[in-house]
């Protein structure tokens, strides 16, 4: 508990303590009322002044002005110990929410330690603090064991674990080192790190992830706009509903019917009619429903940009996922050689050289499949031809690496492959010498992903590609997509998107999981964007309703699990907190419900709404 928890404890405990010794001692007129307005007062004072200061800037209708109005009429009706009960039993309904908020402001706050307070600079020989907002794109930090990696970079130097449950939600270590990409927020475990700063300290992604969390309270859902609507219109409307029940009972009677008005009888009615409309249960538990459901999933690594997007998350239907990056590793390798003539390693080795000058992707790949430095002394007479391969002289012998394409242009026989990838032929001396299959990787939890979505009531996963046709296919099948489109451009992409949207139904909501730059446009046309946000590009980040910290595609099953958890609990709480002031208020206007009713209609209604809305904050496992 906070000083501010611990102090409204402290005073229910002494109003409760002083009215239990009131009960039991004999006094009875003013004194009574003397020593009952003691508890009342230490109990309810800020409760009053909260109500005054309502009136006094025209903010009238309030749950302090219906406290105020229930609690001093029924003091002044005599009836002290009721009077100072309710007063009690609210505080400590509110103690109970304010313990709520505060656990799920704990896990988003667990998240804002990932702000680093400082960066080390090498000046003269000595390591300086300075701020992160101050350190220019391309310096070189250095990050000790146990600091905080404060901006975007590239390991230039050294070896360490990180810490990265902060941003992922997951508790296991990762390694790092030189040449390997690292982003703010991790927390250095191990080595000294020394890191080339790629983004300024507001483009980093501590930075965004703070802004996205510090900004998702403002976008409110439905249910949240129908809740303060509801409120603003209700809490008015029970109020001059209790003045009529206060005031016309007793005149009818008195007038019409000549018989005792019971004036004391109505304006108890109506007092207790005040207390038990009181909109706390809904007023309070449908906000931090939601603010629980974006803690709850910040701490999974998920990052939801509003509770308005946790609402059309819960309603999503159709998954459509990018696949490059999204559901494979983005990551090209060498997935087989098969040769003819020459021995595997010489025709890897060939391919490796030939290429050695190109930056293209394939390139890349054959170069960290060989495994060695490459000695491009060896290479000469390069010729690149686009759209074909590569054609050079290695060691003194014609190499031509590249597709089908280039076979037929230098007029080589080549035999094709029935492996799914990229394929690059190889020629020597124009002599076929066999053929490299390259392909992407799926991601392990790929297939465990679209099962558990599956699982969680998602009707259709979609796969869009660039690849060839039969590459998206075989993706697709090992899968178990319910659909595939192939060889797309980007524009082509946001058409599809496009098409799929008119073809579900209107109360149908379409997700779109992407992680590149080209994804962004398709993920701000969806009904909701994912984005990869360890991997994914800034564009897609940011036109992005959800991000996943750590690429992992099984976290947006776990996601529209919360999402769909958060909603169940937001209308369980309307439903039972509308019934229960529903009945409670006919039973109290018809006499039947006294103070104590009227108590458990306000302060139980709430304290129950409050835990229930707890449960968001509870993640269970896939």
């Amino acid at each position: 508990m906070n000083k501010k928890q611990k102090k409204v404890l402290f005073r229910i405990i002494i109003a409760a303590v002083l009215v239990l010794i009131l009960e039991n001692i004999p006094v009875e007129g003013y004194l009574r009322f003397a020593l009952y307005l003691i508890p009342y007062l230490v109990i309810g004072y800020d409760i009053l002044k909260k109500a005054v200061k309502g009136i006094l800037n025209k903010q009238v209708f309030d749950e302090n002005f219906l406290m105020a109005v229930a609690t001093v009429g029924a003091i002044a009706l005599g009836d002290y110990k009721e009077g100072t009960a309710v007063m009690l039993f609210y505080q400590i309904g509110e103690l109970f929410q304010s313990y709520a908020v505060g656990k799920s402001r704990r896990n988003i706050s667990d998240l804002m330690d990932i702000r680093p307070d400082y960066a080390n600079i090498d000046q003269n020989g000595q390591l300086t603090k300075v701020d992160p907002d101050e350190v220019p794109v391309g310096s070189i930090i250095i990050v000790q064991p146990g600091e905080k990696i404060p901006l975007d970079g590239v390991i230039t130097e050294g070896t360490s674990t990180l810490n990265t449950s902060a941003l992922t939600g997951e508790s296991l270590p990762r390694t790092a080192a030189a040449g390997m990409e690292v982003i703010s927020g991790c927390i250095n475990e191990s080595g000294v790190l020394h890191i080339r700063t790629t983004k300024e300290f507001g483009e980093s992604t501590a930075s965004k992830i703070l802004d996205m969390v510090e900004n998702a309270s403002s976008k409110k859902s439905k249910s949240e706009n129908f809740i303060s609507k509801f409120a603003r219109v209700y809490t008015p409307v029970v109020c001059y509903s209790a003045l009529a029940l206060a005031v016309l009972p007793p005149v009818v009677r008195m007038l019409f019917l000549g018989v005792d008005p019971q004036w004391g009888e109505w304006v108890y009615r109506a007092l207790t009619f005040l207390v038990i409309s009181c909109p706390c249960a809904l007023v309070i538990s449908i906000p931090l429903s939601f603010f629980a459901g974006i803690g709850g999933a910040s701490r999974e690594g998920v990052l939801i940009k509003g509770s308005n997007y946790l609402e059309v998350l819960s309603q999503t239907d159709v998954v459509v996922f990018d696949k490059t990056g999204t559901l494979t590793e983005g990551v090209f390798e060498v997935t087989g050689i098969h040769h003819t003539k020459e021995e595997e390693a010489k025709i890897l080795e060939y391919a490796a050289l030939a290429e050695s000058y190109s930056t293209h992707p394939i390139s890349k790949s054959l170069q960290k499949a060989y495994g060695r430095v490459i000695d491009q002394s060896r290479v000469e007479d390069v010729q690149e031809i686009s759209g074909n391969g590569v054609i050079a002289k290695v060691d003194g012998r014609t190499i031509a690496a590249g597709n089908a394409k280039l076979m037929d242009r230098i007029g080589v026989e080549y035999i094709s492959c029935h492996h799914v990838g990229t394929i690059v032929h190889i020629a020597v001396d124009g002599s076929y010498a066999g053929h490299i299959v390259i392909s992407d990787k799926i991601k392990p939890t790929s297939k465990e992903a679209i099962a558990a979505l599956k699982k969680n009531g998602i009707k259709k996963n979609v796969m869009l590609t660039g690849d060839m046709k039969n590459v998206g296919e075989q993706v697709a099948a090992e899968l178990s997509m319910d659909e595939v489109y192939s060889e797309l451009l980007p524009g082509d992409k946001v058409s599809k998107v496009e098409e799929l949207l008119q073809q579900k139904d209107e109360k149908e909501k379409l997700a779109f999981v992407g992680d590149g730059i080209n994804d962004a446009p398709v993920l701000s046309r969806a009904d909701i964007g994912i984005a990869m946000g360890a991997l994914g590009s800034d564009a897609a980040i940011e036109a992005a309703d959800v991000v996943l910290m750590d690429d992992d595609p099984l976290k947006i099953a776990k996601a529209i699990k919360i999402a769909k958890k958060c909603m169940r609990i937001v209308y369980e709480n309307i439903y039972f907190a509308i019934g229960i002031k529903v009945a409670c208020l006919a039973l109290g206007a018809l006499g039947i419900a006294n103070m104590w009713v009227a108590i458990f209609a306000d302060v139980g209604v709430m304290v129950i709404a409050v835990l229930n809305a707890i449960r968001a904050l509870m993640v269970k496992k896939l």
